[in-house]
């Protein structure tokens, strides 16, 4: 695993070398792997990262449920609650199949309703690895719900590249690291060599050049 001190250098250069806007920008964490070490066929990411140091803008989550379920998504804070019995409108409506699934980050449905999802959402979630986290009546939906709104979706597949935004300029410098180490302690996980694939670490801001550390000279 990379030094948080190395990390910490990144971030402190973004700041210094991005110029301020007049609008909230957005770290983002980039990985390069090499070619040499891991074949891009080899590369199949698609994690939930939940960061230590929530982003000021929360993740968008919706819940396809009815009853019960519904009603506590709702108080629970979820950005919408569908119920089950409009996926049947939505089998035969493809933009509105395809709207939902671009405007929300994270989805939950209820266990029953997944066959439903597979025939209307899915071809619109699967290929953006958003299919639903499935649940129960009894599931902790609350829990859940706060959880993911607190994530952010690492994902990359047959690709040499991996990136993702780790949170707002107006988090510190040490919030920033830390959310940058919980992404990169998932990777390291899903990667067949850990970071010992990766060529090198970058970190940017939004409208910033990218500060990077080569770790094959390492």
């Amino acid at each position: 695993m990379i030094d948080k001190n190395v990390l910490l250098d990144l971030v402190k250069k973004a700041r210094e070398n991005t110029p301020k806007r007049n609008f909230k920008q957005s770290f983002e964490l980039f990985i390069t792997l090499d070619s040499h070490r891991i074949k891009p066929n080899d590369v199949n990411i698609n994690e939930v990262v939940t960061l230590p140091n929530k982003p000021k803008v929360p993740a968008t989550v919706m819940v396809i449920a009815s009853g019960d379920l519904g009603l506590r998504a709702k108080k629970a804070g979820s950005d919408n609650v569908l119920a089950t019995d409009e996926l049947d409108r939505l089998s035969t409506n493809k933009k509105d199949s395809k709207k939902l699934a671009k405007e929300y980050d994270f989805f939950i449905a209820e266990t029953s309703a997944m066959p439903k999802i597979g025939k209307s959402l899915g071809p619109f979630l699967g290929p953006k690895g958003k299919m639903p986290v499935p649940i129960t009546q009894t599931s902790p939906i609350e829990q859940m719900i706060e959880r993911l709104k607190g994530s952010i979706r690492v994902r990359a597949r047959a690709h040499n590249g991996i990136s993702c935004k780790i949170g707002q300029e107006d988090l510190s410098d040490e919030e920033i690291v830390a959310n940058a180490m919980a992404v990169l302690e998932a990777i390291e996980r899903k990667l067949p060599n850990g970071l010992k694939a990766a060529k090198s670490i970058g970190i940017k801001l939004t409208m910033g050049p990218l500060q990077k550390v080569n770790l094959v000279e390492q």
